[in-house]
């Protein structure tokens, strides 16, 4: 097996500012794997929150591609990614992880999530964000997607004009949901006091209302609403669920954040085991870098893979979801191709 690679720059519209940092681009790194002239291709995007760079990622691969050459099939390249997940950060063991499933699934003719065991795929609506901005422009880009279509929105949260701006929202799209994202910027106090304020607007859920690291707070939350928390940066690995039993009513889970499809699964399964939904979310990214995702939507109560929407110009194309809903073409593989 041969693994190459190639960077380009990601623009954003308009930058997106949240609780933590304001982003209007990014750099993501093209992952291509291939085994007797069928190639499978994955995507990892920088991130400063999870320190990765673009120098880091190149010298990451540049390490792994005399590696992955002695593996002699995909499929035990496949098996090995738990034990590389040691070694790698996350979003280079994805993007990886996004090219094996790719490639198996070219190989054998079939989409992945085919490949995986589901036997059919439904068109399924998606988040779209809106950021840490004025209730004024919050208010004309909520209109603007309810003409497009969408009825799932989630709320960028973390400033005194939070209440205003959800309100404005909630005004603009009266039968949407609302899922609101404070980035861990709210109290647990504050969490409790603005979704009681909130209710009249009826939020669907809110997501890491607080710092990571803490879970009993989120269950202290939890006790105190009826707005489903949901964890995000506390809910990476597998062996984080154990903390949150009893104590979120769903978790996020992130390609990106978690090392790819097959750790992905694993968390649903045990997620579910422990009786809490699932939200698939994911980086600002490609289509290439959001398809595996895709793929896993019929695990998930919230869907919020809108990466791919918030870029100028999106160098990959066949997921769809510019009117709120994410499809996929019957093509083998993850089902994106270049788009020029």
């Amino acid at each position: 097996m041969r693994l190459d690679w190639r960077s380009y720059p990601l623009r954003l519209r308009e930058p997106l500012r949240i609780s933590r940092s304001t982003m209007s681009g990014r750099d993501a790194v093209q992952v291509d794997l291939s085994h007797d002239g069928v190639t499978g291709h994955g995507e990892v995007v920088t991130s400063a929150y999870y320190g990765l760079d673009r120098a880091a990622i190149l010298d990451l691969l540049a390490g792994l591609g005399q590696r992955v050459s002695g593996y002699g099939e995909p499929e035990t390249l496949l098996a090995e990614l738990p034990a590389l997940a040691a070694e790698l950060p996350a979003g280079v063991l994805a993007a990886l992880d996004a090219a094996v499933h790719d490639l198996l699934g070219r190989r054998a003719g079939m989409p992945v999530y085919q490949w995986l065991g589901r036997p059919d795929f439904s068109p399924v609506p998606t988040a779209h964000t809106i950021g840490l901005v004025g209730p004024e422009d919050a208010a004309a880009t909520a209109a603007a997607l309810a003409r497009r279509g969408f009825q799932l929105v989630k709320v960028k949260c973390g400033d005194a004009a939070d209440p205003d701006r959800i309100a404005a929202v909630r005004a603009a799209m009266p039968q949407a949901r609302l899922v609101l994202d404070p980035n861990g910027a709210w109290t647990p106090e504050q969490t409790v006091r603005l979704l009681d304020t909130l209710r009249p607007h009826r939020i669907d859920a809110v997501e890491q209302p607080i710092a990571p690291g803490t879970p009993r707070l989120l269950a202290w939350i939890s006790a105190r609403t009826e707005v489903p928390v949901i964890a995000d940066e506390d809910a990476a690995t597998v062996a984080h669920l154990d903390a949150l039993a009893g104590a979120v009513g769903g978790v996020n889970v992130k390609i990106a954040k978690c090392g790819g499809i097959h750790a992905a699964t694993r968390i649903a399964a045990t997620a579910r085991g422990y009786g809490m939904d699932l939200m698939l979310g994911c980086l600002v990214a490609s289509s290439l870098g959001i398809a595996p995702a895709v793929h896993l939507t019929g695990e998930a109560r919230w869907i919020d893979l809108d990466g791919h929407l918030l870029l100028t110009d999106d160098p990959w194309t066949g997921i769809d979801g510019h009117d709120g809903v994410l499809r996929l073409t019957d093509e083998p593989g993850l089902g994106v191709r270049a788009a020029r």
